[in-house]
């Protein structure tokens, strides 16, 4: 039984940052808080972590019965999280990140307020749900959770925590990214990650397509489609 959830564990682990892939999401956050302070760098690396993971539990001991009770399907959530993740990667192709300006008619504390909480939105969506929590991480959990009793759930979360971590470590390291590659090169990094991000959003759309089509064509009864003689 250890022996088991062992190899189930280092199984979920590389399967978590196969689909999370905490090296590809540093550079989407970079570009997302660049000009934001330290602290609110730090604070959003947080949130979305906390955001991502919060997700993978509640899909991992719900994901069924969500899906039943809302009627929904996985390839209508990957078209959705395609539609998300192709205009995040618009916006980096555009150069846009999400630093807010302070309105003009806004003065002292409820000014900084509002920038800090315009700030922080961006942990939510699109950092924590879906750059690192995305369909293909929601359907990995649930595929994790299928497995009889518990104790498999519990590695599973466990193994996603871990790579939770590891991508908060590496959201931490981004201004020494940036330092490395300078403003030139990080602005040549940007565009690029953001055509690959908007490129990774379509892939997503695609596959739910395709899945919805497939689905639909075995739901027809027999000889539906055959040609006429």
């Amino acid at each position: 039984m250890v022996h088991d959830l062992i190899t189930f564990g280092l199984t979920t682990l590389a399967g978590y940052f196969a689909i999370a892939n905490p090296i590809s999401a540093t550079p989407i956050f970079i570009s997302l808080t660049q000009g934001d302070q330290p602290a609110v760098k730090r604070q959003i690396a947080i949130n979305a972590v906390l955001t991502a993971i919060f997700v993978v539990v509640l899909f991992s001991v719900a994901g069924k019965l969500i899906f039943e009770l809302f009627g929904i399907t996985m390839s209508a959530m990957r078209i959705a999280g395609g539609i998300l993740v192709s205009i995040v990667g618009y916006q980096m192709l555009q150069g846009h990140s999400s630093t807010v300006q302070v309105p003009l008619h806004v003065d002292g504390d409820e000014a900084r307020a509002d920038v800090i909480e315009a700030q922080l939105s961006i942990a939510i969506s699109p950092l924590g749900m879906p750059i690192i929590a995305g369909p293909g991480t929601i359907a990995t959990a649930v595929g994790f959770a299928a497995n009889p009793g518990f104790a498999y759930t519990a590695v599973s979360i466990v193994s996603f925590c871990v790579i939770g971590a590891l991508t908060y470590i590496m959201f931490m390291q981004a201004e020494r990214i940036v330092r490395f590659l300078g403003a030139t090169n990080l602005t040549v990094v940007t565009r690029l990650m953001g055509l690959i991000v908007a490129t990774v959003g379509v892939e997503m759309m695609l596959t739910g397509f395709g899945d919805t089509i497939r689905e639909f064509v075995t739901s027809l009864p027999p000889g539906t489609l055959s040609m006429p003689n």
